[in-house]
């Protein structure tokens, strides 16, 4: 019973930066910190990856090395939404980016998520 919708994506160059927002309405008796969050990504004809994780409010991030020191996760508990901030983004970056939440941090970092948004579509040309 947790719902979450991405925005945020886009058309950039490589190089450039995007920021992706995730924003959390979650069930009821429960708070956004009770859940651990994640971001992945799907290009087209490929499986669906891990890209970043957090939980504790975001006290506790891992990144797939892909990404590492190009992207940043964070969150915002009063507005409830996490981010994704993209950093020097390169044409293998192109995917669709999902967020998914779970009050298991094990769960999200393995694809395990109990609930997942729609997406939205970044695209990096050369």
């Amino acid at each position: 019973q947790v719902q979450l919708v991405e925005s945020g994506g886009g058309l950039v160059q490589a190089g450039g930066s995007l920021r992706l927002s995730c924003a959390v309405s979650v069930a009821s008796g429960r708070t956004f910190s009770d859940y651990a969050m994640a971001w992945y990504r799907q290009a087209p004809g490929k499986e669906r990856e891990f890209v970043a994780a957090t939980r504790d409010g975001g006290g506790y991030a891992n990144y797939a090395n892909s990404v590492k020191g190009r992207f940043a996760i964070s969150t915002d508990s009063a507005q409830g939404t996490v981010y994704l901030q993209l950093g020097n983004l390169q044409p293998e970056d192109t995917a669709v980016y999902f967020c998914s939440a779970d009050a298991n941090f094990a769960a999200v970092i393995r694809e395990r998520g109990a609930f997942w948004g729609q997406g939205t579509q970044v695209t990096v040309s050369s």
